[in-house]
């Protein structure tokens, strides 16, 4: 049974992140050659962030709430946190102090006609809108034609999450960096649980890819975390072959929860060109809607 207790994330957070600082690394000395814990101690942290040691051990048993950003962030510099990191941390301090309750229901997201608009008015690169639970929400003609092995699965949204960890033999085929993509797919969700930790329907995808799949229940109990960013997307697709796109995701300031991705290549490649020839049998086809 997959939970998203705050409190229970703040501790597992805290302590994994401790326990993978030396006390070189953190510039302490060691003292004693037999420590029993590994990383720092509690009481090392105390120290480097400033505050008590009762208070430290307060915060990793998940006693975030009412801490002031100025303590947070010392926390973060004490733990040696990276920019997805301390915003995971903020996160947790936000939600700690909010009662679990009965899990709260999203309803799944719909892209308004305007932004399908939009989508259908870039005709030369892949563009589709998700979430992030890695819901396919709406696509361009493109991107349906690029991802057309995700968008196989019947269910509707179509989620990249499922098909990277509950279809792994076309998901290896599809991306060539299939372990990196699994390890973002497993990070981002984690660092989407600290925002909405009683999203219903997030809940629920951990939930299933949890009971489902080994490589994600190793990666969701790592706790790391990252954040959406640009990057380089290379898959081999059963039409057109290799393709090696840069990848932008753009946040949609009207839609705070939704995400333009939007993949080109620079003109001249041969990925470019394959994209031509991917955009000419996408003319072709009657694509399923991601709707």
């Amino acid at each position: 049974m997959v939970t998203m207790d705050p409190r229970a994330d703040i501790r597992e957070f805290l302590s994994s992140r401790r326990a993978r600082i030396t006390p070189e690394q953190a510039g302490l000395t060691a003292y004693g050659g037999n420590r029993r814990v590994k990383g720092l101690r509690r009481e090392e942290v105390a120290l480097l962030a400033g505050v008590s040691v009762d208070y430290y051990v307060r915060m990793e048993r998940g006693g975030l709430a009412g801490a002031s950003d100025g303590v947070l962030e010392a926390l973060a510099t004490a733990l040696q946190l990276d920019e997805a990191e301390r915003q995971h941390l903020f996160h947790l301090a936000r939600r700690s102090g909010t009662p679990s309750g009965p899990r709260r229901r999203r309803p799944t997201a719909t892209v308004r006609s305007t932004l399908q608009q939009v989508l259908d008015a870039i005709s030369d690169a892949p563009a589709w809108i998700g979430n992030g639970r890695y819901d396919v929400l709406a696509t361009n003609q493109l991107a349906r034609a690029l991802y057309s092995p995700v968008l196989d699965d019947p269910r509707r949204p179509a989620n990249t999450a499922r098909f990277v960890y509950l279809a792994p033999e076309a998901a290896r085929e599809f991306f060539v960096d299939y372990d990196h993509v699994a390890d973002a797919v497993a990070t981002k969700l984690r660092m989407e649980a600290g925002r909405n930790p009683h999203d219903e329907e997030l809940i629920a995808l951990v939930g299933e890819l949890s009971t489902c799949s080994e490589p994600f229940r190793r990666r969701w109990a790592s706790q790391d975390v990252r954040l959406h960013r640009s990057g380089r997307k290379r898959v081999n697709h059963p039409i057109v072959g290799r393709l090696d796109l840069d990848v932008e995701p753009l946040e949609l300031a009207a839609e705070p929860n939704l995400h333009l991705n939007v993949y080109t290549a620079p003109a001249g490649t041969p990925t470019a060109d394959n994209l031509t020839l991917l955009a000419s049998w996408a003319a072709t086809q009657q694509t399923p809607a991601t709707e």
